[in-house]
C-alpha cells in the first residue's frame, strides 16, 4: 500500500491524473481497476486511514460476494431498481463476480442457499490481492484526503498537508451511502451534490433491524435465533433466522422485508411455514385431556421455547378454537415500534435517482463525473446483492469514464 501512496505525493505535486475516483470502497476500487486496465493514471482518494474498510468489516462474519442465482432471480432482488441497473448486473452478475475473485486468487464455495463466500470467508486476502493488482494496473491513492466539493475549476480536498485542487479530465464519486458513518458511508455528499442541481432521494434505513419493547420475561430469550419461519409484511415474504435482542428483532430472515416495514406494513411470522392452517387446526384439536393449552401447543406441534416465547408474547390470551389459534400462529403479529436508526443499517435506500444520471451514470448536472455503488438510489437485501451491485456500477462507471478519456480531447473535464 505505501508505494501507492508515495506515487500520489508525486501527482499532488507535479500535476493530474487523468482520472480520480473518490471513495475506496468496492464500487470505488472496481471504477479503478478498470480505469487502470483501460491505461488511465488514475488516483484513489479515501478520507479514512486506509482502504475498503467496510469491506473489511462485512468480511468478519464471512465475506458474502454474491448470490449464485439465475439472472431474473437474482435482478428480482433489487426491486424497482432492476429496470435501469439490469445492463450492469448482467454484464458484471454472480458468475463475472466469481471469475473475478477467482483472479485475485481466492478460492470459493457456495453455500446450501446459494451465497457464495472465499474459503478463506475473510475479505482481508481479497483486498490485499485487489491492491496489489490495482498497484500493477499503476492506480496511486492516497488516505485522509476528504473532498469537499468543486471549486477554482476543480476539485477540492482536505488532506494533512493542507487544502488541495485537482482538475481530472473525469471523476469517479463512490461514496457510499449513509449508514455506517464511522466506517465512511456518512452521507455528507448529498449537500455537495445538491448544491449542483443533482437530484437526490432521501435516504432510509434498509437491511435494519427492528424495535421491539419486550416484556421482562423476554429477557431468558435475548440472544436466541428464531429459526425455520417465514416472515410477511406488505406483500413480501422472506424464510430466514433472526435473532432477539434486548432492542429487539435483527438478522437475514427480516432484511428483505424492509421495504415494506418502513412504509408501514404490518408484520407477522408464520411459526410453521411447511404445514397448511388446516393441519395445524386438526393438531391442535386432538384431545388434550387435563394438559394446558400451551403444552398442548408444545407437544402437537413441537414448538421449541422460542417459538412458544412469541406465541405467549404476542396471542395471549391464547385462543380456545383450533382453527383461530392455527390460524393466529401462521399470521403472527409481531409489534413493534419501528425501525433502528440508519446508522444501524447495513445498507441505505436513497441517494443519487436514476433521473440524475444518463445509461452511463454520468451526472447530467455534471459532465465528466459519475457516480457508482451504495450512493445511487437502489436497495437490495443481503446475501451477496448489496456486494455485487457496488462492484456491477463500480465497473460500469470506470468503463463509461475510461471510454471518455480516449475520446476526449487535451482540455480537463
Amino acid at each position: 500500500m505505501g508505494r501507492g501512496a508515495d506515487r500520489v505525493t508525486e501527482l499532488g505535486m507535479q500535476g493530474n491524473p487523468e482520472a480520480v475516483v473518490i471513495g475506496a470502497g468496492p464500487a470505488g476500487l472496481m471504477a479503478a481497476e478498470i480505469l487502470g486496465r483501460a491505461g488511465v493514471s488514475t488516483l484513489v482518494v479515501e478520507a479514512k486511514p486506509s482502504l475498503g474498510r467496510k469491506l473489511l468489516m462485512a468480511g468478519k462474519s464471512g465475506l458474502n460476494l454474491t448470490k449464485d442465482d439465475p439472472v431474473e432471480p437474482f435482478l428480482a432482488a433489487y426491486g424497482d431498481a432492476a429496470d435501469w441497473l439490469g445492463p450492469m448486473l448482467r454484464d458484471f452478475g454472480p458468475d463475472q463476480v466469481q471469475q473475478w475473485a477467482r483472479g485475485l486468487g481466492q478460492s470459493l464455495f457456495t453455500g446450501s442457499t446459494g451465497r457464495v463466500f472465499p474459503e478463506a470467508m475473510k475479505a482481508s486476502p481479497l483486498l490485499r490481492a485487489w491492491l496489489a493488482r490495482l498497484e500493477g494496473l499503476g492506480v496511486s491513492w492516497r488516505t485522509r484526503w476528504r473532498w469537499t466539493g468543486w471549486g477554482d475549476g476543480g476539485l477540492g480536498f482536505d488532506t494533512p498537508a493542507g487544502p488541495l485542487c485537482l482538475r481530472p479530465r473525469v471523476t469517479v464519486l463512490a461514496l457510499g451511502g449513509a449508514s455506517w458513518a464511522r466506517l465512511g458511508s456518512d452521507g455528507a455528499w448529498a449537500g455537495l451534490l445538491a448544491e449542483q442541481g443533482v437530484e437526490l432521494a432521501p435516504f432510509a434505513p434498509s437491511n435494519v433491524g427492528l424495535l421491539v419493547e419486550w416484556s421482562p420475561v423476554m429477557r431468558a430469550r435475548f440472544g436466541a435465533p428464531i429459526k425455520g419461519v417465514r416472515f410477511d409484511a406488505g406483500g413480501l415474504s422472506s424464510r430466514g433466522e433472526a435473532v432477539i435482542s434486548s432492542r429487539g428483532l435483527e438478522g437475514g430472515g427480516l432484511y428483505p422485508l424492509t421495504p415494506a416495514l418502513r412504509s408501514g406494513a404490518p408484520l407477522t411470522v408464520d411459526l410453521l411455514p411447511d404445514l397448511t392452517v388446516e393441519t395445524v387446526a386438526e393438531r391442535l384439536g386432538r384431545p388434550r385431556r387435563k394438559t394446558s393449552l400451551s403444552n398442548h401447543l408444545r407437544k402437537t406441534l413441537k414448538l421449541e421455547p422460542v417459538r412458544m416465547a412469541l406465541v405467549m408474547e404476542f396471542s395471549r390470551p391464547l385462543p380456545e378454537s383450533p382453527q383461530t389459534l392455527a390460524q393466529r400462529l401462521k399470521e403472527l403479529p409481531i409489534h413493534h415500534a419501528g425501525l433502528r436508526p440508519m446508522d444501524e443499517a447495513i445498507s441505505t435506500a436513497g441517494g443519487v435517482t436514476a433521473a440524475a444520471l444518463d445509461a452511463d451514470l454520468m451526472l447530467r448536472a455534471q459532465p465528466g463525473v459519475y457516480c457508482a455503488g451504495e450512493m445511487l438510489d437502489w436497495e437490495a437485501p443481503t446475501g451477496g446483492y448489496l456486494l455485487t451491485g457496488c462492484l456491477a456500477t463500480g465497473r460500469w462507471a470506470g468503463r463509461a469514464a475510461a471510454a471518455r478519456i480516449k475520446g476526449a480531447g487535451d482540455q480537463p473535464i
